[in-house]
């Protein structure tokens, strides 16, 4: 990797400074640049004060090959990162006849009814710019090449941004900076804390290349390894090789693979449908499988909460029992299987300290029921109401892969 290739991320918008939002975009593009073998050197957040944000860009470009701001590109008149780069650079806005067509088109499109002429500001370039297609939204891009620097301006929206950068900067930047590029692989664990993973694959930290990340993510712990040079492609299997030894059954998927697009995966290949009767998550697992094309052909129905739908029969069961206890998730498992006549059911607890029930504070159930029997899983989720649902829908389709697999797990 060249020493010498060097970015500066810059985070635009009032709203930041006064910590109305949180920038998620300074840590997305930071990593993104590091797989491309450029270095991030410099965070920077700028309000939107025109003054600042010119001197802001200044300083970038004498410091930096390339510059990668994000934000400030709206059509209002607070939007000020097109005229400061402008200034800074000493060029001029004019307006782009193809951009405005493109907003109008876009209201058009979506029924918005009438373009309002504040957006004309969108469809401003200057001499050194050339714009970038927004899919998702009315703000392009830009990329600029000046003085033996590159400077790229985004869109401030996560869902515009992280788009963008994937399909339209990413591959400008591969074919401006070649031979810089590293190849990685992420590893995806689960039922370990950040902690203990960190602590089972230490010396591998000390590798060099491939170098070896590690982050907490909803879905548990990522591990990255980037490795460069010809010998990438066998480091980073080697590596690899070495991780899945230690952790064994914990690691689950690798790169952009989900663990409820597994467990859809697997129910189709072994022609098996499934439902659930889900009281633990609020309905978490059944908007996870939303996302997932095609899957309301896997997954037939869901009921969530404790009610049984009006024209079944009540369950006496449910009466009878702890409401998080593994009885009650059999019981919620079998219940919901034969009643959209599905292979497997699956039953979801609440968790205790959230949803009531005795016993230790974040205990769960989960519990699989199919042709062949039921099998129960107690599972620990730490009882805060802003991540339990995540983690215990999680917990489901990671004992749901499992059991398709014929994994055996003792945690």
């Amino acid at each position: 990797m060249s020493s010498q290739i060097n970015a500066e991320i810059l985070s635009i918008g009032t709203e930041l400074l006064m910590g109305e939002i949180t920038d998620t975009n300074s840590r997305f593009l930071a990593g993104e640049l590091k797989l491309l073998g450029i270095t991030a050197v410099r965070m920077t957040t700028a309000g939107d004060d025109k003054v600042q944000l010119t001197r802001v860009f200044r300083e970038a470009m004498f410091r930096s090959n390339i510059i990668v701001a994000s934000g400030g590109l709206g059509p209002t008149e607070d939007d000020l990162t097109r005229d400061c780069l402008a200034e800074a650079l000493d060029e001029s806005l004019s307006l782009d006849p193809a951009l405005e067509q493109g907003i109008r088109e876009f209201f058009a499109n979506y029924r918005r009814g009438r373009m309002p002429e504040h957006n004309i500001r969108q469809a401003m370039l200057i001499p050194s710019a050339k714009p970038v297609i927004n899919y998702k939204g009315t703000a392009p891009g830009w990329w600029v090449e000046k003085n033996g620097r590159v400077v790229i301006l985004l869109p401030g929206p996560p869902r515009e941004m992280e788009p963008m950068w994937r399909n339209e900067i990413k591959p400008r930047l591969e074919v401006q900076f070649p031979g810089n590029i590293a190849l990685t692989r992420t590893l995806k664990v689960f039922g370990m804390t950040e902690a203990t993973v960190d602590e089972a694959v230490e010396p591998m930290f000390h590798l060099g290349n491939p170098e070896l990340g590690i982050y907490a993510k909803p879905e548990g712990v990522h591990l990255r390894l980037i490795a460069r040079g010809e010998k990438a492609p066998r480091l980073i299997a080697d590596a690899e090789e070495r991780i899945r030894a230690i952790l064994k059954e914990h690691v689950w998927g690798n790169g952009d693979e989900t663990l409820p697009g597994l467990a859809v995966k697997l129910l189709e290949a072994n022609n098996l449908t499934a439902s659930v009767f889900d009281c633990g998550t609020g309905g978490v697992i059944t908007t996870m499988l939303s996302e997932i094309t095609d899957s309301g052909k896997i997954f037939r129905g869901s009921i969530t909460g404790e009610s049984i739908p009006e024209g079944w029969n009540t369950l006496e069961q449910l009466s009878q029992q702890d409401t998080i206890s593994p009885a009650r998730a059999e019981t919620l498992a079998v219940f919901v299987r034969e009643k959209f006549g599905t292979g497997i059911g699956l039953g979801i607890t609440g968790i205790t300290g959230i949803s009531g029930g005795s016993g230790t504070p974040g205990t769960a159930f989960i519990a699989l029921a199919d042709a062949h029997g039921n099998v129960t899983w107690r599972q620990t989720i730490i009882p805060r109401r802003d991540i339990a649902p995540n983690q215990l829908a999680v917990s489901a389709f990671f004992r749901l892969r499992q059991y398709l697999l014929g994994i055996q797990t003792d945690f």
